[in-house]
């Protein structure tokens, strides 16, 4: 299936177009820029058949589709067979594309990276319900290379798909089931709009087991307070938000720090100077570090790329000073796949996948024990 492949194709296509660049090191952010950020305006820019929500092919992951990359499972693990909890799970950038500001939904390549990154990333919370995850006409990875104008309207063209899939994900569950919301990237971005316009202050609210945000930074006083839930304190805690950013010792966060520095959070606050949200996955907790004999299991791909397998022990984490996850020397096993400066944002939920899993299962028995009541037959 899918996963023989695994999630590594999005991060390998930038390293093989970019990595026999002269003068690679000083100039990277600049070379990914002229690479990627599309020739064409917004206005001028396709952006193809919206997504249809009632359709099975309007989702990339549903309970009834009969191939769902988010079933997928390492040896040895066994999805729910009584989910009590539906999982909201939105992609991260998969589309790489110059020619316009937005992917299709129709394009191959795209659409084969979905899959991989869904059975590497949203498998992690089959152990706790049935994952949904929308299909969304994405902003193509050149958005997040751009500041102008152009780049936003395709993140709010993008974002106007994630909240009709939300409201039609709302309308498919029943009334009262626990929601878990996961992104990545792109898709955490999505799901931090969505929860300070569709969530906070809502009766929807109540039902947030958790938000895992990571991959996109999250300003504890410029965002955080927007977005209705707090940060997760402890492992366990229910109704709260994670989120990380993973990099080797010796990373480079320029482009991270570009971001983070030059933009207004959703409290209209600049997000310059604030500390970052960083809820290490080892331990489910803020500002803590953990050894890697804390890693119940990292997934590392087999040779070839046919598979992965799930490797305890494999990488420690800190969250250091700024609020970015440092994982210690750069793990073997990832090889080319790591983007540049040391930057493991590809793998921010494979290398702590068993961990995350045990943390969901975690917040979801506190969420369960203490605020659900099911719903009569």
């Amino acid at each position: 299936m899918a996963a023989r492949r695994f999630l590594y194709v999005i991060a390998g296509a930038i390293m093989l177009l970019l990595g026999a660049a002269v003068g690679w090191n000083l100039f990277w952010d600049r070379m990914l820029s002229f690479s990627f950020v599309p020739g064409v305006s917004f206005a001028k820019s396709a952006v193809g058949t919206a997504p249809d929500f009632t359709r099975a092919d309007g989702w990339l992951s549903r309970p009834d589709l009969p191939q769902d990359p988010s079933r997928w499972l390492p040896d040895g693990m066994a999805r729910t067979a009584n989910p009590q909890v539906a999982v909201f799970y939105v992609s991260p950038t998969t589309f790489l594309g110059r020619d316009r500001w937005n992917a299709p939904l129709d394009d191959h390549e795209a659409n084969e990276r979905l899959r991989l990154f869904a059975s590497s990333q949203a498998s992690a919370f089959n152990a706790v319900g049935a994952v949904w995850a929308p299909r969304y006409r994405q902003a193509t990875i050149g958005a997040f290379l751009s500041d102008g104008e152009d780049a936003q309207k395709a993140l709010d063209f993008a974002y106007q798909d994630i909240a009709r899939g939300f409201d039609a994900f709302l309308a498919q569950i029943p009334r009262n089931r626990p929601i878990l919301l996961a992104g990545h990237s792109q898709g955490s971005l999505h799901l931090m709009r969505l929860l300070k316009e569709k969530i906070a202050g809502k009766p929807v609210a109540d039902r947030i087991v958790a938000a895992y945000l990571p991959g996109w930074p999250i300003s504890m006083t410029a965002d955080l307070p927007a977005m209705g839930l707090p940060a997760c304190t402890a492992p366990g805690q229910a109704g709260c938000i994670l989120s990380w950013q993973s990099f080797a010792d010796g990373g480079d966060p320029r482009l991270l720090d570009k971001h983070f520095d030059t933009t207004t959070g959703l409290t209209g606050a600049p997000r310059k100077s604030t500390a970052m949200l960083c809820v290490n996955p080892l331990t489910g907790a803020p500002g803590t570090a953990a050894l890697a004999s804390a890693n119940r299991g990292a997934l590392v791909p087999r040779a070839g790329l046919h598979g992965a397998d799930l490797v305890p022990a494999k990488v420690p984490a800190r969250c250091d000073a700024r609020g970015l996850l440092m994982i210690g020397d750069a793990p073997a096993g990832y090889g080319a796949y790591v983007l540049p400066g040391n930057n493991f944002h590809v793998f921010d939920y494979a290398l702590f996948w068993a961990n995350l899993r045990a943390d969901a299962e975690a917040r979801a028995k506190t969420y369960l024990g203490k605020a659900w009541t099911p719903l009569r037959p």
